[in-house]
C-alpha cells in the first residue's frame, strides 16, 4: 500500500486550488459535506477580510471516487476560487514595496526579481484551503477505521486572541459540549466570556488599523499508543506535527503538551507517572493511565496513549491598513509597506487549518502501522493489534 501523502497546487490568483490525496485505503464512504463544514469553517471567525464574504469554498471531486467509495487510486479534490477579481494573475498589479512579516522581500530576492507578486501570491494562505481539504478526509479515515473501539476525533480551537485567553481544561468526556461551544463561538473558542472579550480587542485592533495574532490548541482523543517511531528521526509523530503545524502561514511556535515550560521543571515534577486501570483496559489505551499529561500524548516520538495536545503561537498579520515603512526594490528609497486586501485577526481560521494538519499526520501515522489496501483490512489490523496488545503481561 502506498503511503499516505498529500499534494496541493493552485495560487490565490488562478482558477483554484487543487488536491491529490494518494495512499487512501478503497472502501472508505467519503462525505464531501463533512469536507465543505471544514473548508467553511476555515473561512469564517470574527476578524476576517472581504474575500471569505465573497466566495463560498467547497470540494469537487474530480477522481478516486466510485458510488462514493473510494478506490484506492489517488483522491484528486478540486476547490475553484470564485472571485473574479483574482481570475487572471497577469492582469494584477505588480507590488514593489514588501511588506514587513510577509514573504514579499525574502521571495524577491530569492527570485532576483523586484516584483513581489508571484511569491506572494503561492505564500498566501488561500493555499491551506488544500491542507484543510486533505486533513477533513483524513478525519474521516480515522473515524471511521476506529468505530468500535472508540473512534479517533480530531478538536481544534482558539485559546487566545491578543492576550485575551481562555483558561478552559479540555476533557474528552465533555467532547460533544466543546464542539457545540467552540462552532457556537464567533472566533472559535469554546468559551464564551473569552469569545466576548476576543472579539472586542479584535474589534478595537481593527479601529487601529491593527492586527492581532493568537494561540492555538488540537487535541486528538482516543489515540493508541505506537503511533509514530523512535527508530527513524523522520517517523517521529511529535516531529512531523510539528513541522505540519510550523508550515502553517503566521505560526511562528509550535509545542506538544507543556513543551516550553518544560524548560524550567524538574523532572520529578514533569513526567507523568504510569499506572494501570483494568476497567480501562478496552479502551485504546488498553488500560494505561496518568495522573497529568505534560508530555501532550507522545514519548519517544510516538503516542502514549494519552491525548495528543500540540499548541501554536500565530503571530499578527502582517497586512496593515496603516503600512509599515518599507522600501521600493526598484529604486531603494524609503516608501510605505503594499497594501493587499487583508484580515484583522486570521487566529478562528489557522485553528481549523492545523486541526486539519494534525488530523492528516496522525492518520499518515495511523496507516503506517495499520494500513491495507481496503478499510476493512485496516480496522482489522487495528482491532487485532488491539486484542494482542491487551494479552502483554498475562499468562
Amino acid at each position: 500500500m502506498p503511503f499516505l501523502d498529500y499534494q496541493t497546487a493552485g495560487e490565490s490568483h488562478g482558477p483554484g486550488v487543487l488536491i491529490t490525496i494518494t495512499g487512501l485505503p478503497a472502501g472508505m464512504r467519503l462525505d464531501t459535506d463533512l469536507v465543505n463544514v471544514e473548508l467553511r469553517r476555515r473561512q469564517g471567525g470574527y476578524g476576517r477580510g472581504a474575500r471569505q464574504r465573497i466566495e463560498r469554498d467547497s470540494a469537487e471531486v474530480l477522481s478516486g471516487i466510485y458510488r462514493g467509495k473510494t478506490i484506492g487510486s489517488p483522491l484528486a479534490l478540486l476547490i475553484r476560487n470564485r472571485d473574479a477579481r483574482l481570475e487572471d494573475l497577469e492582469k494584477t498589479p505588480p507590488i514593489f514595496t514588501p511588506r514587513p512579516g510577509h514573504a514579499d522581500l525574502a521571495g524577491a530576492l530569492k527570485y532576483l526579481t523586484p516584483d513581489c507578486r508571484p511569491v506572494l501570491e503561492r505564500a498566501s494562505a488561500r493555499e491551506t484551503a488544500g491542507r484543510t481539504g486533505a486533513g477533513a478526509v483524513a478525519g474521516q479515515l480515522l473515524r471511521r477505521a476506529t468505530l468500535e473501539s472508540g473512534p479517533i476525533n480530531v478538536f481544534g480551537f482558539v485559546r487566545a486572541i491578543g492576550g485575551e485567553a481562555t483558561d478552559l481544561v479540555v476533557d474528552p468526556q465533555r467532547a460533544p459540549e466543546l464542539w457545540k461551544a467552540r462552532d457556537a463561538s464567533e472566533t472559535y473558542c469554546p468559551d464564551p466570556a473569552a469569545t466576548k472579550r476576543q472579539v472586542a480587542a479584535i474589534r478595537a485592533a481593527k479601529i487601529d488599523k491593527d492586527t492581532l495574532g493568537g494561540l492555538l490548541e488540537c487535541h486528538v482523543f482516543n489515540l493508541p499508543p505506537g503511533l509514530g517511531s523512535t527508530m527513524d528521526w523522520r517517523d517521529k509523530l511529535d516531529a512531523r506535527i510539528a513541522f505540519a503545524v510550523m508550515s502553517i502561514q503566521a505560526i511562528k511556535g509550535v509545542e506538544i503538551g507543556d513543551g516550553f515550560s518544560a524548560a524550567a521543571a524538574r523532572g520529578s515534577n514533569f513526567h507523568d507517572p504510569i499506572a494501570f486501570d483494568p476497567a480501562k483496559v478496552e479502551s485504546p489505551s488498553l488500560g494505561f493511565v496518568r495522573s497529568s499529561n505534560h508530555a501532550g500524548g507522545t514519548e519517544g516520538g510516538m503516542s502514549n496513549g494519552q491525548t495528543l495536545v500540540v499548541r501554536a503561537a500565530m503571530k499578527p498579520i502582517s497586512t496593515l491598513l496603516d503600512p509599515l515603512p518599507s522600501v521600493d526594490l526598484r529604486t531603494g528609497e524609503p516608501h510605505p509597506a503594499a497594501y493587499e486586501r487583508s484580515d484583522i485577526c486570521a487566529a478562528p481560521a489557522a485553528s481549523v487549518v492545523m486541526q486539519n494538519v494534525v488530523a492528516f499526520e496522525v492518520a499518515r501515522a495511523f496507516l503506517a502501522k495499520f494500513g491495507g489496501d481496503t478499510l476493512d483490512e485496516v480496522r482489522w489490523a487495528y482491532e487485532a493489534w488491539l486484542t494482542a496488545a491487551r494479552k502483554l503481561g498475562k499468562p
